[in-house]
């Protein structure tokens, strides 16, 4: 199954929806790129969730270990790992049931998005989430 992601207006509409972001992957280091593409959604309005075993807290934002360790829904996972990881992450994704999944540019798993579209989730990959946000936010 090729990878096919929404329409520019869907991704638009999925960013007006959402509320809830987590952020796996995501570092405590300024300089790395999940960093300045959360503090960018975080300054939008977004509430983000850290998930990433390796650190305590994000901006001041306790850090959970894994996906199953949120409470409450979750609009969209976003996705700072490498593509191998990718199926694991869905797994954990379809225990959580949020509603979309959003893996970074750059991180492509055709077999995480072929088990996520048969289990009818949206599914985003490859896309900056903060230049999606940028680029229809003005729709």
């Amino acid at each position: 199954m090729p990878i096919t992601n929404p329409s520019r207006e869907e991704i638009g509409e999925i960013l007006r929806k959402a509320k809830r972001i987590a952020v796996v992957g995501l570092s405590d280091n300024p300089e790395r790129t999940s960093y300045m593409v959360a503090k960018a959604m975080k300054d939008a309005g977004y509430e983000i969730i850290p998930v990433n075993p390796m650190i305590e807290q994000w901006e001041g934002i306790p850090a959970v270990k894994k996906l199953t360790d949120i409470e409450g829904h979750v609009d969209i996972v976003n996705v700072f790992r490498r593509s191998e990881h990718l199926p694991e992450i869905a797994r954990e994704f379809v225990q959580i049931d949020a509603d979309v999944f959003w893996a970074q540019l750059g991180v492509v798993n055709e077999e995480a998005y072929e088990f996520l579209k048969e289990k009818g989730y949206t599914v985003v990959m490859d896309r900056c989430i903060k230049v999606e946000h940028a680029l229809t936010k003005q729709q």
